[in-house]
């Protein structure tokens, strides 16, 4: 590597202090999912903090060898932050492949929609009708409060029927539409009412808290969507981020210290 001139040196040093800032970014975005999600749904929460304190620690190594003038340690910076920008840029586009099936289907009369299982990707159905997988979220979703809140959050029948109800509600704390049950309230339907439909769902609701349609393709179904929009978040966080990175890869390598 060249001597360098002081110049290069201290760009250096102020973009990897500029890299340590975007890492606490990395590090916040994390957080802030994890505040928005509750222990049920917080797969990509510790990946995403995870990766933060990696370019942190990456970012302290290149800065030790900008200040001290240390080719070896340039040299695993780079290294390291060439591995970085590679596995940012596999999830990603694994993230979009995934992503890439499944969507809601509009049903009339409802401000929201259903959701199907099979069409979600091959990646989303093996996770999903994984028993001990399943077992694991479904346990989750009995403790949380999706379903046990919708009969205080809605008061009214008129209420919960013009409701704009999320994935999960919809799929895990009501009977699917085609079932045709009458819905008592929020949270009671009339399952007296020999149902339309053959689908399984229909047989597997119940109106007991700990049942509800937890076991329905359609609350896994619903799971799936959000787990498609949480992933899809991340994925164009992941794009802004290897963008950066490159650029400051490619302004490091140009910086004039020549390894």
């Amino acid at each position: 590597m060249s001597s360098g001139t002081g110049t290069s040196t201290f760009v250096i040093r102020w973009i990897n202090f500029l890299t340590m800032l975007l890492a606490v970014a990395v590090i916040c975005f994390g957080v802030w999912m994890s505040s928005h999600n509750d222990s049920c749904r917080r797969s990509l929460t510790l990946p995403v903090i995870g990766l933060g304190a990696v370019i942190f620690l990456v970012s302290i190594i290149g800065f030790l060898g900008a200040w001290k003038n240390n080719s070896i340690l340039l040299w695993i910076y780079l290294g390291l932050l060439c591995i970085i920008l590679v596995a940012i840029l596999v999830f990603t586009v694994l993230a979009f492949i995934v992503t890439n099936n499944g969507s809601g289907h509009n049903v009339s009369g409802l401000r929201y929609k259903e959701y199907q299982l099979q069409d979600y990707s091959s990646w989303f159905l093996k996770q999903l009708n994984n028993t001990h997988n399943w077992e694991h979220l479904k346990s989750c979703l009995v403790k949380s409060d999706d379903c046990n809140n919708l009969a205080k959050q809605y008061k009214t029948l008129k209420h919960f029927e013009s409701a704009k109800l999320s994935p999960i509600e919809a799929g895990c704390c009501r009977p699917p539409s085609e079932c045709g049950y009458p819905a008592v309230n929020a949270s009671f339907y009339d399952l007296s009412f020999h149902p339309i439909s053959s689908n399984k769902d229909c047989r597997l609701y119940k109106n007991t808290k700990s049942i509800k349609c937890y076991s329905c393709d359609s609350c896994k179904a619903g799971v799936a969507q959000y787990m498609k929009t949480e992933w899809r978040v991340v994925a164009i966080f992941n794009v802004i981020l290897f963008v950066v990175l490159v650029i400051i890869y490619c302004t490091q390598i140009n910086t004039g210290h020549q390894i």
